[in-house]
């Protein structure tokens, strides 16, 4: 089994006995190594290679982290001001969808800098495989969900991660550990973004 599948398994896994147990899964949340302190060490290749897109070339495509979110920092200050979209949050959600690598596919098949899924991407009117739209994409839909969460950051990650339905039925952060940690964390790079850091 990929580690995409075994990393989704997992997730589902853990959403199922945060339910189940929400006391102990918070305490186990609250245990783990905070995001910050891992986030240099794991992101610099957070996907295992597998898959991609023919469309770019891999090549081009710098090696660190921080040389990847610069290649794309024109476009992404372009598209933000287009649309209305804080730079430092689009930034934030870049980097921790796929850490600025125009290639990444997830094991749920999210695609590209602002990993979408195919279906959301049609809904947007661009295509996924191409970096430049697939970041217009992504920040066109931040800016749909801010608007519709009156610019709630929290929901509106929340609603980017887990799909705005269930940001809706739970009307919050729904309790699934996936998403809170992806909130908090994007929230945590939105910080250090607007810091300069």
């Amino acid at each position: 089994m990929r580690m995409a599948g075994i990393t989704r398994v997992l997730g589902r896994m853990r959403e199922i006995e945060a339910l189940i147990y929400p006391e102990q899964a918070r305490e186990k949340q609250e245990a783990e190594v905070r995001f910050e302190e891992v986030l240099e060490e794991k992101l610099d290749d957070p996907y295992d290679g597998e898959g991609g897109f023919s469309s770019f070339d891999s090549a081009l495509v710098p090696e660190s982290v921080a040389e990847r979110l610069a290649m794309w920092e024109p476009d992404l200050q372009e598209l933000s001001g287009r649309y209305g979209v804080d730079p430092h949050l689009a930034r934030a959600v870049m980097r921790m969808e796929s850490g600025g690598n125009p290639n990444a596919v997830s094991g749920a098949g999210a695609l590209g800098l602002m990993q979408l899924m195919p279906g959301t991407a049609r809904g947007l009117g661009v295509d996924p495989a191409d970096p430049k739209r697939n970041l217009e994409g992504g920040i066109k839909y931040l800016a749909q969900l801010a608007d519709k969460y009156d610019g709630d950051y929290v929901k509106t990650l929340a609603a980017y991660n887990a799909g705005p339905a269930r940001v809706d039925s739970y009307d919050g952060v729904p309790p699934f550990p996936e998403t809170e940690r992806y909130v908090k964390n994007v929230l945590a790079l939105y910080r250090k973004y607007s810091r300069g850091d």
